[in-house]
């Protein structure tokens, strides 16, 4: 291990190096999640967008590719996140990620089982209830991040968050990260390491088919990458394409129907009951006092986006991504890519070092 990149999550993960790859729905694969373990870093599989059915099958899947430790990735509102907490601790999964938690009980079983227990947060106030209830990691998402993200940049919300619980687990910083400069910055600022999704995406593992894939490299301007509240009523980075644009200028009543009919779509794909999705929604509805229908929307996302992620439709799907892709301009292995992070950033250390002697 390289003891110049060692750190506390290094440690409390079992991973070689501070690199976390996110678990990006639909494309969080067992090959990818593989890949990025065995490149040394420490990779999350998608179990939110996995068929009921089909989650123990991808865990023993990765089992299959790699012999490191690997998390799984899961929300309280699905309606199987208690079976997938039973397959987790069943399979000695080293990790779980979240970002609504999963409630104390469900967190008290994860932790009696040795489960790390790893939240994503946009705000100090979020990270501090999250240690409060039982959280070992936290990830802290600037607004560069992809998916469902907040407004403050990764380069003021990480400072702020490692002083309010820095001291009692370990941070790592999401948002706008893609090589050693990146991570060595992180590490600077407090951090125990960097997750990152966008940059793992576009990897030569990535199952994203390869028509939309291309999209993410064409794109080479970050200010194409927007913040849109059109597909769920949350605010959400992706890059701008022909459906965004679309969804852009619909009304309340066209993006409702589109919700209703992409909620019925992932019921079927996951094998939950009509009232198993509204058990979903009322919960959301009163734990996130949000509002049932931008509950009901939420269901929305999974589907078009696995237009673009899973069917190869990048004009007829949404494409989430962080603000890097703007920045990234080729698909390296995973392997090839977190050894050019590791690589750079010791080599950026040890100048410093030497500056500083």
């Amino acid at each position: 291990m390289s003891t110049m990149l060692a750190t506390r999550l290094t440690e409390k993960l079992g991973c070689k190096y501070p690199i976390v790859q996110t678990a990006m729905g639909w494309v969080a694969d067992p090959r990818l999640v593989a890949g990025s373990c065995n490149a040394g870093g420490f990779g999350f599989l998608a179990g939110a967008t996995i068929p009921a059915d089909e989650i123990e099958r991808d865990i023993l899947r990765v089992r299959e590719l790699t012999d490191k430790p690997f998390g799984v990735n899961f929300h309280m509102y699905q309606p199987n996140a208690a079976h997938i907490v039973d397959l987790v601790i069943e399979h000695g999964v080293r990790a779980v990620s979240y970002s609504r938690s999963p409630g104390p009980a469900l967190i008290r079983k994860l932790k009696d089982a040795g489960v790390v227990c790893m939240p994503t947060v946009g705000l100090p106030k979020h990270a501090i209830k999250a240690v409060e209830l039982g959280a070992d990691v936290i990830t802290v998402q600037g607004g560069e991040g992809g998916g469902h993200t907040g407004a403050v940049p990764t380069t003021l919300l990480i400072p702020q968050v490692v002083d309010a619980v820095g001291d009692q687990v370990p941070v790592v910083a999401a948002g706008g990260f893609k090589d050693g400069r990146g991570l060595l910055a992180a590490l600077s600022w407090g951090a125990d390491g960097i997750a990152m999704g966008t940059r793992f995406l576009m990897t030569e593992e990535s199952p994203v088919p390869r028509e939309t894939l291309q999209r993410y490299v064409d794109c080479s301007n970050p200010a194409d990458i927007i913040v849109s509240k059109a597909m769920d009523g949350l605010p959400q980075r992706m890059i701008m394409n022909e459906l965004l644009s679309e969804l852009e200028k619909a009304g309340p009543a066209r993006k409702l129907w589109i919700a209703l009919r992409n909620a019925l779509a992932f019921r079927k794909h996951t094998g939950a009951s009509v009232s198993g999705l509204l058990k979903s929604a009322w919960a959301m509805h009163r734990d996130a006092e949000i509002p049932t229908a931008q509950a009901l929307m939420s269901a929305n996302a999974p589907m078009i986006i696995q237009k673009a992620m899973v069917e190869g439709r990048p004009a007829g799907g949404v494409l989430p991504s962080g603000q890097v892709a703007g920045v990234i301009d080729q698909l390296l292995s995973c392997e090839s890519l977190v050894n050019s992070i590791v690589e750079e950033a010791e080599q950026r250390l040890s100048l410093l070092a030497q500056r500083a002697g």
